[in-house]
């Protein structure tokens, strides 16, 4: 009787309905894939656009378009790609073009145009794209789909359609009838109390039994909207300041960003009176100022420079870069008590041998823990004072900043917080060394977001969390819950601007050679080693020159025809350990300078002052190799910095196996710092490697640079936060419905 007088006529009457519709739905399907195709074409173009237009209105050969063509066609859908004039000539195109396939005609419209031509084996779909270029060809850049695919679903859209139809309504007559039996106000209530509870399991005794699928769909999609589901990694673009501006304006619009760090990327100091504008030696600043330019942010930051008073207005504020504002730098203001025991002491004095395994005894005492939590305060306010909406984005950076997410997420819970941590993070065992990492884990796990250089950093830190804090780890989604709180754990190795700032005003590689010859009053036909770094103990200078030594022992041949220049900046001098790495340093070049030199010649030639970067890309592109030897480093950009500059795909890189970078740059020379026989063996091989190889190799490295910049790094982050917003945005839709519905 219940099949007779429901389900039957239900099932009659979807059947029908499935035929009558097929027609129809079989045209929207066409114009769906149509529409789909259409939109892939226009984002190819998006894509490419700058460069395309680079290539053109610098009247490069034709062979230049090549490469990005060929890439492009390998897109499983794209046949081929090119150039068409507005006459409809074919000015360049891809190795796959159909020979056949003339240009689209009427080509005169700005507007993009998209026509479908039916051939004998299926259907070509031209996408038409003008160039935005003063030329009398009016280019314009075309992309052909292969509409097959979208033919041959089309065919099976009538079958598909009406084993559907047939099952919904088999599945729709029964679980009609069996959620008739429950009523609106008790859903309501239990779905509520479903996605309200993190920790909630649902049950046959707390919800009905039919009603466990559509909990399990909704929480699955929720699942579904989470970091890395889209990875980048999938998308070819041509990473710059425009496109992670258009990344921003499209998955986070309207959304503000607040940058957070202890060295401020302008420093003003007086210099005889008067107010000079400086830039600091950093890695921090190398990776974030390109950043905040393109987003348009704010940055906070300590003022430390001695003028810095002097050219805020009255809110502690000044627009950055000077000659070009992009972007607001506001100072905060400590006290000198305050920056002794939060960044000398605590920071510089506890966390930073902590973390970098160097064999310095790290130093802890309670009044630099209290000045530290003071200045994370004091920054803490200042982020909610520049907020301008109740839920930017704030990047908090490094190792300063350990309390500062959980401060901010106090005073701005909807803030989306993204945390990311310069230097490496211990395994447990060394971070039980710090009086209160208990609560230096739990102000990182106010963060959103939490990142790492690399994946090992990332697991040292989860099992900190395990070992010393009551939480829920979830490694298959690198996710540690606590307190209610979520935080996405992911590595993001950081990179640099493509091309660095400032290299296009540094000459040839040829030029800068012999003007640092003559500089330091060097024979033309000299080798040059080159290192570039802060005097800081985790660098490993002192065993850089040591393996030097070695070299000049176990290679006599080299001696007088081999100098190495050494650059390294003065920082944190006022810590003892500072003092005796920079005395130490000297005494060791100046040994081995007496030992193998004479009046005419140094094979060590060691510059103890800040460089600005352009001296610092001249050093790199007149040295046939550079060292980056740290004993212990979370990154390490001078390395990225030095295959950047080398446009001449000439020189060799030397590179630390204990610095982050050495898990990307893999056609660098690794070698372990503390091995002196194997450095210098490697210095060897470097001077004798053959120009050949030399190119290989710095043209992978400089590719792998290129393709992974900072746009990049920073793109990856956001997307992740957009996905954890998105999340959020979700969660609170369902709750919001929910209580609205139960007020019924």
């Amino acid at each position: 009787m219940f099949v007779l007088r429901f389900i039957l006529p239900l099932l009659l009457a979807l059947t029908s309905l499935a035929i009558v519709a097929t027609p129809l739905a079989e045209g929207l399907v066409s114009r769906w894939f149509q529409r789909d195709v259409e939109l892939r074409a226009t984002l190819i173009f998006q894509s490419v656009e700058y460069s395309l237009t680079d290539l053109w209105n610098q009247g490069k050969r034709l062979e230049s378009y090549k490469k990005l063509f060929d890439n492009i066609a390998r897109d499983e859908r794209v046949l081929a790609v090119g150039i068409c004039s507005a006459e409809g000539k074919l000015v360049t195109k891809s190795a796959q073009w159909p020979t056949n396939f003339a240009c689209p005609a009427s080509l005169l419209t700005p507007e993009p145009m998209f026509v479908v031509q039916n051939l004998d084996k299926g259907a070509l779909l031209s996408g038409s794209f003008q160039l935005p270029v003063e030329d009398t060809l009016k280019p314009r850049f075309i992309v052909l789909h292969d509409l097959s695919f979208a033919l041959q679903r089309e065919s099976e859209t009538q079958y598909y359609l009406i084993g559907f139809l047939i099952i919904v309504s088999c599945v729709a007559a029964f679980v009609t009838l069996l959620t008739a039996r429950i009523t609106m106000r008790s859903w309501i209530g239990k779905l509520r109390l479903t996605f309200s509870d993190p920790k909630a399991r649902w049950s046959q005794q707390r919800l009905p039994r039919e009603f466990v699928p559509i909990v399990r769909e909704v929480r699955q999609m929720l699942r579904d909207i989470k970091p890395g589901a889209y990875p980048l990694e999938n998308i070819k673009v041509d990473w710059t300041p425009q496109a992670l501006h258009r990344l921003l304006k499209q998955e986070l619009p309207d959304s503000e960003v607040i940058v957070v760090s202890n060295r401020e990327p302008y420093i003003h100091n007086l210099v005889d009176g008067k107010a000079v504008l400086q830039r600091p030696a950093s890695g921090v600043v190398t990776a974030l100022e390109p950043i905040t330019r393109a987003c348009k942010g704010t940055w906070i930051a300590h003022g430390s420079g001695s003028a810095d008073r002097q050219v805020v207005d009255e809110n502690d504020r000044i627009a950055v870069p000077p000659d070009h504002p992009e972007y607001a730098l506001r100072r905060v203001w400590l006290t000198p008590e305050e920056e002794e025991g939060y960044y000398y002491g605590l920071s510089n004095e506890g966390l930073w041998p902590l973390c970098h395994i160097t064999f310095v005894r790290p130093t802890f005492r309670e009044s630099d823990w209290l000045a530290y939590k003071a200045a994370n305060r004091k920054f803490a306010e200042a982020v909610v004072q520049e907020a301008k909406t109740k839920n930017p984005i704030v990047l908090v950076q490094d190792y300063h900043f350990a309390l500062l997410p959980k401060y901010v997420r106090e005073l701005l819970p909807d803030a989306t917080i993204i945390t990311f941590w310069h230097i490496p993070w211990p395994n447990p065992e060394v971070f039980s060394i710090c009086p209160w990492r208990e609560e230096i884990l739990q102000g990182l796990l106010g963060s959103s977001v939490l990142g790492f250089h690399t994946q090992f950093h990332c697991q040292n830190f989860m099992d900190s969390v395990d070992r010393f804090l009551e939480s829920h780890i979830n490694r298959d989604q690198s996710i540690i819950t606590v307190g209610g709180n979520a935080t996405l754990i992911r590595p993001y190795p950081i990179s640099i601007a493509w091309p660095p700032e400032g290299l296009a005003d540094v000459a040839a590689a040829d030029v800068c050679r012999q003007a640092v010859c003559q500089r330091f009053a060097l024979d033309k036909e000299i080798r040059i080693g080159v290192g570039i770094e802060r005097f800081d103990y985790t660098k490993g200078i002192i065993d850089r020159f040591l393996a030097i030594r070695e070299f000049l022992i176990d290679y006599p041949e080299w001696r007088g025809k081999f100098t190495f220049i050494q650059a390294a900046a003065p920082t944190r001098s006022q810590l003892s350990s500072y003092q005796t790495i920079q005395k130490e340093t000297y005494e060791v070049a100046a040994a081995i300078n007496s030992e193998f030199g004479n009046e005419h010649y140094k094979p060590i030639i060691l510059l103890g002052r800040h460089h600005e970067p352009q001296e610092v890309f001249e050093l790199f592109r007149a040295a046939d190799f550079c060292v980056v030897s740290s004993l212990h480093d979370g990154m390490n950009l001078v390395a990225k910095e030095f295959a950047a500059t080398r446009e001449d795909e000439r020189g060799v890189l030397i590179l630390s196996t204990f610095a982050g970078a050495s898990k990307e740059l893999l056609e660098a020379l690794l070698v372990n710092p503390y091995d002196a026989k194997g450095m210098a063996t490697a210095m060897h091989r470097a001077l004798m490697m053959p120009p050949e190889e030399q190119t290989d190799r710095m043209r992978l490295l400089r590719e792998m640079i290129r393709d992974n910049n900072v746009y990049y790094w920073a793109a990856h982050i956001l997307m992740d936060a957009a996905q954890l917003r998105k999340r959020a945005n979700l969660e609170s839709f369902i709750s919001e419905t929910s209580e609205q519905k139960d007020a019924l």
